[in-house]
Formats: C-alpha cells, sequence, structure tokens
C-alpha cells in the first residue's frame, strides 16, 4: 500500500497529501473480542490441558465424559455470553427513535 495519494483534480502532485500518523486525528474504535471466540479459545486451551494431564498420567480421562463435558460448559458459555453482550448492545443503543 503507498501513502502517496494522486491527486484527483488532473495536476500533478508533489507528495503524500494526508500525513501518515497525524496527531490530532481520530484513532478508529477497537471492536470488542466476541463471545464465540473467546469460547472456542477457552475449549482449545481446556482440551491442550487434560491431554497434557492425561499425558503425564495423574488422571485417567475418559474421551466421552471429556467430550461431553467440554460441550456443556462451551454451550452454557455461549448461551451467557451472547445474553450478556445483548444486554450491553440494549443499553449503548438506545437514541430514543424507533
Amino acid at each position: 500500500m503507498s501513502s502517496y495519494n494522486a491527486p484527483t483534480d488532473g495536476s500533478a502532485g508533489d507528495g503524500p497529501t494526508t500525513p501518515l500518523n497525524p496527531g490530532n486525528a481520530e484513532q478508529p474504535e477497537s471492536s470488542p473480542a466476541r463471545v464465540g471466540t473467546i469460547v472456542w479459545g477457552l475449549i482449545v486451551l481446556a482440551l491442550a490441558a487434560l491431554i497434557i494431564v492425561a499425558r503425564l498420567g495423574l488422571v485417567a480421562l475418559d474421551g466421552t465424559y471429556v467430550l461431553i463435558g467440554l460441550m456443556l460448559g462451551a454451550g452454557a458459555a455461549l448461551v451467557i455470553g451472547g445474553l450478556l453482550s445483548a444486554r450491553g448492545r440494549d443499553k449503548d443503543s438506545s437514541t430514543g427513535k424507533s
């Protein structure tokens, strides 16, 4: 990507028409983390931890029960996170217009 902005009026440009990092320009708003991304990240971390624990021989794990527990936990986290996200959105978007 180039920092040179060609003029649209047909005149020759001498260089960049806008500074690359102006001091007073507004920074784009960072979007909050999505609930699904956080939940899937936690699932991967939990699986990795369970695999490490099983390989060390500290606990004998049954794969079926581990999978059921992870899916129940992930489902609950998605539902609760979605409800909390929707509740937060409702407070922010009240403009008084219908």
